[in-house]
């Protein structure tokens, strides 16, 4: 081989290199069931892409003959889809081919999970666009909830109807924008009533199965999830963790106090619940309050502070320690709690923690940790 070749060569390589790091852009509209207004939100943007410059091309839209959705593909560049025969019927797919070939800067691709005709050069639709984007191109596309392939066992569970067409987590993880397009159960029935999701033929069937309204709420509460989830995972990710908006999560500091703990359980459930964060109930036996030691009716009320803290969606933890305040400030570290709920100072728990002179030690060891404290009554 010439040394003029071996360079070229080497460019090449260099330049192949540089083209799989310039991977497209990807978003993606989730909702919680079809009819929400995923794909007339698509073409919206696309229209809006289009007033400002941007090449934007239809790649593949899929009406389901809804006239308002039909409406807005007017004045769209459509990329023209690829036929093919398959059982003596003329089918149309994705041409993503072509879509590669004519290099928008923005082409819409709807239904995600979408599998394609046996023959075809991917199994999946989520396949095409993963390979629009390695060539560079952006692409905006939607899915429903139920076709995420974690959820689908709990889409079983509520629905009762086990989903075929699915995507892999890792696909909707590589989203650089994740957006929910949210309706309350009553403004879907309704839409689905007044004609806009199905034909008249296929209503009340709907309304009896997947389009019931507790059905309708669950499926919702994904979808709500799993955007955040999403945005929280490129906050983790892409801003310094110096500026990043903390996740709270709270840790309750309980003795074998029952009154007490019952009041710092419940009230830490209640901040929990404000913020929507995980939370945790901790307690620390000390040598004097082991089994053996600790008076029966302590751990009776011991038992049930920790069903009431599971009943209101705590997770138990349980420390042997004599440093009460070093075991906290660990489990608090561990757990990345940002804020610590505890009783009043003279309560018997943290009058243990004065008496043996380690609040301060605690109050240091939190301060460099960036984690709160609060004291409940």
């Amino acid at each position: 081989m010439s040394e003029e070749s071996d360079k070229e060569q080497n460019v090449q390589r260099f330049l192949n290199l540089i083209q799989k790091q310039r991977i497209g852009k990807f978003k993606i509209y989730i909702g919680m069931s079809a009819g929400v207004g995923k794909t007339y939100r698509m073409l919206q943007e696309a229209r809006t892409l289009l007033r400002n410059g941007i090449d934007v091309k239809i790649g593949y839209i899929e009406t389901h003959d809804r006239k308002e959705t039909h409406d807005l593909l007017e004045g769209l560049p459509v990329i023209p889809r690829r036929t093919i025969f398959y059982k003596g019927k003329e089918l149309y797919e994705l041409d993503v081919q072509a879509v590669i070939n004519l290099r928008p800067e923005v082409v819409i691709v709807d239904e995600l999970a979408h599998t394609n005709i046996e023959g075809s050069k991917n199994e999946k639709r989520w396949q095409d666009v993963m390979e629009i984007l390695e060539a560079g191109i952006n692409v905006i596309s939607a899915l429903n909830i139920q076709h995420i392939e974690s959820l689908n066992e709990e889409v079983k569970r509520i629905t009762g109807i086990e989903v075929q067409e699915r995507v892999p987590d890792k696909v909707i993880a590589l989203a650089d924008e994740v957006v929910n397009i949210d309706l309350t159960a009553d403004e879907l029935i309704t839409r689905l009533k007044e004609g806009k999701i199905y034909q008249a033929g296929k209503i009340e069937s709907a309304l009896k199965n997947f389009f019931k309204s507790e059905h309708i709420l669950q499926l919702r509460e994904l979808a709500l999830k799993e955007v955040a989830a999403q945005v929280e995972r490129k906050v983790e990710t892409e801003i310094p963790r110096n500026i990043a908006l903390r996740h709270e999560r709270f840790l309750a500091c309980i003795s074998s106090n029952d009154k007490t703990a019952k009041a710092i359980i419940r009230k830490t459930a209640r901040l929990a619940g404000y913020y929507n964060s995980k939370w945790f109930v901790l307690y620390v036996q000390t040598p004097k309050e082991s089994l053996d030691k600790i008076a029966l009716d302590k751990q009776r009320h011991l038992i049930n502070n920790y069903k009431l803290a599971t009943e209101l969606g705590a997770e138990i933890i349980k420390k042997e320690s004599t440093n009460i305040a070093k075991t906290i400030a660990e489990v608090a570290e561990e757990r990345k709690v940002t804020t610590i709920c505890i009783g009043k100072p003279h309560l018997s728990l943290f009058a243990f923690i004065f008496a043996a002179n380690t609040f301060n030690e605690l109050l240091k060891k939190l301060k460099s940790l960036d984690i709160d404290i609060v004291i409940l009554s």
